[in-house]
């Protein structure tokens, strides 16, 4: 019962953290503020930093609140490894690009149009998984990644109508780049999540302090990121340039996202977390549509977006596969 119970409140959790990330980066980035708009490359290091002291109260839980037992863990297996703490250097790096591009596409497409495309990253997990861990698909998978494929072309179906031409030549924002950003980080996505569920499986470490390792990376890269992009504007105004209240909520939900995740996979399985997928889209298309009034949608996206939701479920239907291992 309580097992069913903390499933739920997972899946739950789930919806409320992906929803609300979409919604409240894509607000955060259209806001018209009187100062300057907050850097990404800055959210994406303090988001880092969040990750790094969560895993690390986690990994305090987990040896009983001693802080002897912490010290000899994260020195034994941060520092007395370094190799295999370099591993992790790599699906790092590429994890920090596809938080940074994660704010490019939110600046640049609608929530809706953006939850829709992103589960591009399903299709790449599975080609990374064939190819990198000689995982093999069922017949029913092969299915749903066809389905997936059509249901995000029909999304990204130009639109003919005057009123979306005369929306699209207001707007301040790219289609193209929008969608190239997605589509990036769908690709780094997937072969971030599988190069890092390799490492776990060659290991018996805890995750989180795999993800502690992550964090210290992430956090190296996003500083010289944002150093290198945005180094003039950090020392003019500072790294905190822009933040407010929402501002902290995108950055908070964001650091918080892979924790959810991992609740995820370790009490429900892929069919219902499909089935959260599926539900945080309907709920952002409609909030984008009735709150932030900045999507306008048509018949054939919202024939994409079934084909997208019924792709998630199929995927999950046949033979329970290895769940992939989330990043915190």
């Amino acid at each position: 019962m309580a097992s069913s119970r903390l499933k739920y409140l997972s899946l739950g959790v789930l919806v409320f953290q992906t929803t609300s990330l979409v919604l409240t980066m894509r607000y955060s980035r259209t806001l018209q503020a009187d100062g300057p708009r907050y850097l990404a490359s800055s959210a994406v290091v303090v988001a880092e930093v969040m990750k790094i002291i969560a895993c690390v109260l986690l990994v305090f839980k987990e040896h009983n609140y001693s802080m002897r037992a912490l010290n000899s863990v994260l020195r034994q297996e941060i520092l007395h490894k370094p190799i295999d703490t370099l591993k992790l250097a790599i699906p790092s790096g590429i994890y920090t690009l596809q938080n940074n591009l994660l704010y490019v596409a939110l600046s640049n497409l609608d929530a809706a149009t953006y939850q829709v495309t992103y589960q591009l990253k399903i299709l790449t997990t599975a080609l990374f998984s064939v190819s990198m861990l000689g995982r093999r698909l069922g017949v029913y998978q092969w299915l749903s990644l066809l389905i997936l494929m059509a249901g995000v072309t029909l999304v990204q179906w130009p639109s003919e109508s005057a009123a979306t031409s005369e929306k699209e030549a207001h707007s301040s924002g790219s289609q193209f780049v929008g969608v190239a950003a997605v589509l990036v980080a769908c690709c780094s996505s997937g072969f971030a999540g599988v190069y890092f569920e390799k490492i776990l499986k060659e290991s018996k470490q805890s995750v989180w302090v795999r993800n502690i390792q992550l964090g210290l990376f992430g956090l190296v890269f996003g500083l010289f990121g944002m150093l290198a992009y945005n180094g003039e504007r950090v020392r003019e105004s500072g790294m905190f340039q822009g933040y407010n209240g929402v501002t902290w909520t995108v950055v908070a939900l964001q650091a918080l996202g892979g924790l959810v995740i991992a609740a995820v996979i370790k009490y429900a399985d892929n069919i219902l977390k499909g089935f959260a997928t599926s539900l945080s889209i309907i709920l952002s298309t409609l909030i984008s549509y009735f709150w932030l009034q900045d999507f306008d949608p048509t018949s054939v996206f919202f024939l994409g977006a079934i084909l997208v939701i019924v792709a998630t479920f199929l995927y999950g239907y046949e033979g329970k596969q290895p769940p992939n291992p989330s990043r915190a």
